[in-house]
């Protein structure tokens, strides 16, 4: 989902209150286990069961008397926005999307992982980069322009230190700002605007696993009707993925953990060899997981199958439980940017200089009010080494049991938007650094890995078909597909069949005029397809935007196909198509066949 300047709270996807929680799920593995024989383990890939590798006295009972083995976490940053580049447009305010994320999400991070991997630290984490997030990061247009806003940060920055020269608390906050706004400049400067080399690095270094998503963020079970669009959405995202990062991707985040029946046929032919599904996903699989969400389960077609742990989960996401809402933190929708005179602003805005979020904000959460007092960092870093304790030691609690009685070693994935730490939550790069660094010294219960990590150290797993489900509010299609957005549905799927129409048609063609037209009109199609525009019609935010994206690509393709149908050239339409929707060079129409 784009994290998106001004998304509110309402509009974040909430848990899925379908499954059951940890301590329920716990319970029903031991009721499920306790007597059983490896016998009754159907559907055991290679035809053993779960608990091979044991002692037979203990594949007999299903039980580990006297033996613990380490538990294993599996963090996962999931790094997605849609694709938003204009160059039709000097300045473009959802742009800013990108921009804002560079200095408060991926820089951030970077540093974070950069330290790590410098101390040689024994932590590893899972990092989905979306096509085309990454196509952005490598797009030397919208570098440029991340650069401008950068330098117009820091502009900023320097003219409130000026501004706050008789308020000391207010100048302390002006210079924090400047300090930090100077350093992400410099370190985008110093890497030539490009972000992706330094996560490939990190991927070489072996602190990364860099993962994949469908090409546009695909909500694939809309697609399920159109075989070779699906089929298009996860082989482009192979192909890319490969050109960006050197290697093919062991797994694949599906976008919005959005699942359907068969789709495991799709990424086995695309060689992934895993996925992640929340938990009811799994748990209402057939037959169901016998060791519930604390091991992954390989589906009939092949790849292997993990699913959230909501527990953990809870305390970052949850309204309620969930750390960024601290009083200390800082407050997100506080900004100078709409705090201060616009004729003072001005300068630093670019563009028709309306009012836009700046990235200097000055107060703390605070409470549920309207009232809002200073910002205070040394007590936002406080409560980001407590919270980073408590993380820890909530995971503690919930490993234990699980180690000592588990006959395989259980194994928690917790995935989240990458955005999260850095963007809405200001300090969550923070707790991340915390958290990770008490995790590998100061404590012996679980290790930190990546889902490709357990998968290569436990082979013999349970074959389960997953059920169709989604991470989105209640667990299905509902935000995709409502009275909001149904309206899109029938012209992508005509879109659709027009696609495989026309790659069927010139199947055998040696026009290069062709080609690249149906080179273009995949690229309509893909973006039409971003799950995105149904996101942010249904939440209301960027509506009208979202609903001219999925327009103006719909009549891109259709415009295409009409030409091509009929057999004329328009070189000129076809030229500025590729330069505004220049995403995927490379991209290979024909698996639209």
């Amino acid at each position: 989902m784009p994290w998106a300047t001004g998304l509110p709270p309402s509009a974040v996807k909430a848990v899925s209150p379908i499954c059951a929680g940890p301590r329920e799920l716990v319970v029903a593995w031991r009721t499920v286990m306790r007597g059983r024989t490896d016998r009754n383990m159907s559907g055991a890939k290679g035809g053993k069961a779960c608990l091979a590798g044991l002692p037979a006295a203990d594949q007999a009972t299903g039980l580990w008397p006297g033996l613990m083995r380490k538990g294993k976490f599996a963090l996962l940053l999931h790094a997605h926005l849609p694709y938003v580049r204009h160059p039709e447009h000097e300045d473009f305010l959802e742009e800013d999307w990108f921009y804002e994320a560079i200095a408060e999400t991926y820089v951030p991070l970077l540093r974070v992982f950069e330290r790590l991997a410098a101390e040689r630290a024994p932590v590893r984490v899972t990092m989905s980069i979306t096509p085309t997030l990454g196509a952005m990061m490598e797009d030397p247009l919208l570098g440029e322009r991340a650069a401008r806003h950068l330098d117009r940060s820091v502009a900023l920055a320097e003219s409130e230190v000026s501004r706050t020269a008789g308020d000391v608390a207010a100048r302390e906050l002006a210079e924090f700002y400047l300090e930090r706004f100077r350093a992400t400049r410099d370190y985008f400067a110093a890497r030539g605007g490009r972000l992706i080399p330094a996560f490939r690095a990190l991927q070489d270094a072996g602190l990364l696993e860099i993962i994949t998503c469908a090409a546009t963020h695909g909500f694939l079970p809309l697609m399920a009707e159109h075989p070779e669009a699906v089929r298009a959405q996860i082989l482009t995202a192979c192909d890319y993925h490969r050109e960006l990062f050197g290697r093919q991707p062991s797994g694949i985040w599906l976008p919005e953990c959005a699942y359907f029946p068969g789709l495991g046929n799709y990424l086995s032919e695309a060689d992934l060899k895993w996925f992640v599904l929340d938990a009811h996903g799994l748990m209402f699989g057939k037959p169901q997981p016998r060791l519930a969400i604390y091991a992954p389960c390989y589906t009939t077609e092949g790849p292997a199958v993990f699913a959230r742990d909501r527990d953990s989960s809870r305390q970052v996401w949850s309204q309620e439980e969930g750390y960024p809402g601290d009083p200390a933190y800082r407050d997100f929708y506080r900004d100078i940017g709409y705090d201060l005179p616009l004729d003072y602003l001005r300068p630093f805005l670019g563009g028709d200089a309306q009012r836009k979020f700046t990235g200097l904000k000055y107060h703390r959460i605070t409470g549920r009010t309207e009232h809002k007092e200073l910002y205070h960092r040394p007590w936002a870093e406080a409560a980001a080494e407590a919270h980073a304790a408590d993380f820890l030691a909530n995971r503690i609690r919930q490993f234990e049991p699980l180690c000592a009685e588990m006959p395989v070693e259980p194994v928690l994935v917790s995935p989240f938007d990458a955005e999260l730490f850095g963007h809405w939550w200001f300090e969550g790069p923070e707790f991340l650094d915390l958290f990770l660094r008490k995790a590998a010294y100061d404590q012996d219960v679980f290790e930190l890995t990546t889902p490709t990590d357990y998968l290569a150290g436990h082979e013999i797993l349970q074959v389960v078909e997953p059920c169709a489900s989604s991470w989105g509010n209640k667990g299905y299609s509902e935000v995709w597909l409502d009275q909001s957005n149904a309206w899109i549905y029938p012209h992508l799927h005509a879109a659709a069949r027009r696609m495989t129409e026309m790659a069927r048609r010139h199947e055998k063609t040696r026009s290069k005029t062709k080609e690249e037209t149906l080179r273009q009109m995949g690229r309509e199609l893909l973006l039409a397809q971003a799950s995105d525009w149904a996101f942010l019609m249904r939440t209301g935010t960027a509506k009208d935007y979202a609903a001219k994206r999925t327009k103006d690509h719909l009549l891109r393709f259709n415009r295409l196909y009409d030409i091509l149908r009929s057999g004329r050239t328009d070189k000129d339409f076809l030229a500025a198509c590729r330069e505004r929707d220049n995403i995927f060079p490379d991209l290979e129409w024909r698996y639209y066949l």
